[in-house]
């Protein structure tokens, strides 16, 4: 491998771009909060475009529209590939327990979230309970390998349960936070399974690039979630399933396009964004992250807690319930390593960032909402430092 080569992998595999973007706005934030706003929000074709239609250009919408939506059309991929035969819930009985603690890992962070509302007196932050239900796939993923070891059992029920429980995220997004300033129009979903059907037909059709099941389903299903008002970053979620796959899944974070590239659409399309994606994401975190420090309020703790005290204790208690039930943990997951895997997957913040700037459109909560996702990152040192004061083996072999 060349050394340039290597150097972006290593900035991929580490979510460096991500960071990267998240400290910048921060400190941009911080220093020139009118300036940054500007900037994100700026739209240089609005003298010629119509108003609802300038906004387009614009940072901002690009990441979280347009960037997005293939992000979350590469998890929808993984979600989809865990299904199948060799996937991590094929057969069903065998993702009992890891289903069962992404269940927790849902309610637990909803049930904290509601408990802090209400203890700190702040009913204007409630609509923020989606906020903390969903894990930073990668970041998660790159910590789990630190606090375990790369072979341990740790990290695949960790992976599986961070997608598991991000397709859960897709679904509360689209349902529970449509566009806040425009009512949903719900007759324009019709168009979202005109999509859908013209994908199945597409691959009846034996059509195998990944190409144009992006530029015709994929862009109608985008205009449709558009002009419905909801979010047209979810406009992949239901085309990518009907992509042509392999028989059999290879595993999770698997880049390699399959033993048969020619057929393996799915794996193909993966394969062909995830690059621009993961360096695309440096725009994401810059446009979402940047938040002043005097945004701090009730939406912090409130996401911060959930995410962290909601994760540990509902992964733990709902995956615990699942093997007395005879749903057993996975080989060599003990007690403690599902303390520490619930405790990783309170890093919430590349889909928490997303859902805070759809559940609230006061600025302010806002703000403090997103402070909430960023502070989740205190997931990494507690888990990797409490994991060597408890005790919890590494596995490396």
């Amino acid at each position: 491998m060349s050394e340039r080569r290597r150097v972006v992998e290593i900035l991929r595999e580490f979510s460096i771009p991500l960071l990267a973007g998240v400290l910048t706005s921060i400190v941009w934030a911080n220093l020139d909060e009118v300036g940054y706003r500007a900037a994100i929000h700026w739209s240089p074709l609005g003298s010629f475009l119509p108003a609802g239609v300038a906004h387009a250009v614009s940072a901002h919408y690009l990441a979280n529209e347009i960037l997005m939506a293939f992000f979350f059309g590469i998890a929808t991929k993984e979600i989809t590939e865990s299904c199948l035969p060799g996937g991590a819930l094929f057969p069903l009985n065998r993702a009992v327990n890891p289903l069962l603690g992404t269940l927790g890992g849902v309610l637990g962070p909803i049930l904290v979230y509601k408990v802090m509302v209400s203890v700190l007196g702040a009913p204007e932050i409630a609509s923020g309970w989606g906020i903390p239900t969903a894990t930073d796939i990668a970041l998660a993923w790159l910590v789990a390998r630190a606090v375990f070891g790369a072979k341990h059992p740790a990290v695949s029920y960790l992976l599986l349960l961070a997608v598991a429980d991000d397709g859960i995220g897709l679904g509360i997004i689209a349902v529970f936070y449509p566009d806040p300033t425009h009512p949903t129009q719900p007759l324009w979903l019709g168009l979202v399974v005109l999509a859908m059907a013209c994908a199945w037909v597409m691959k009846r059709r034996g059509v195998l690039s990944p190409l144009p099941y992006v530029v015709v389903p994929g862009v109608l299903s985008w205009a449709a979630l558009a002009q419905a008002h909801m979010h047209p970053a979810l406009a992949l979620v239901p085309i990518v399933p009907f992509m042509p796959h392999a028989i059999r899944d290879e595993g999770l974070f698997v880049e390699s396009v399959g033993p048969d590239p020619a057929t393996d659409t799915m794996r193909r399309f993966e394969h062909a964004v995830k690059k621009p994606v993961d360096f695309g994401m440096f725009g994401f975190g810059l446009v979402n992250a940047g938040v002043a420090f005097a945004a701090i309020g009730p939406a912090t703790w409130a996401v911060l807690a959930a995410l962290l005290v909601g994760k540990t204790l509902g992964v733990t208690t709902l995956a615990l319930v699942a093997d007395k039930l005879g749903f057993s943990l996975p080989e060599g997951m003990t007690l403690k390593a599902l303390v520490f895997a619930g405790l990783t997957a309170g890093l919430g913040l590349t889909v928490a960032l997303f859902v805070a700037g759809a559940a609230f459109t006061d600025p302010t909560i806002q703000a403090a909402a997103k402070m909430g996702a960023l502070f989740s990152v205190a997931a990494a040192p507690l888990a990797i430092v409490g994991s060597r004061l408890f005790g919890l083996r590494r596995t490396t072999n």
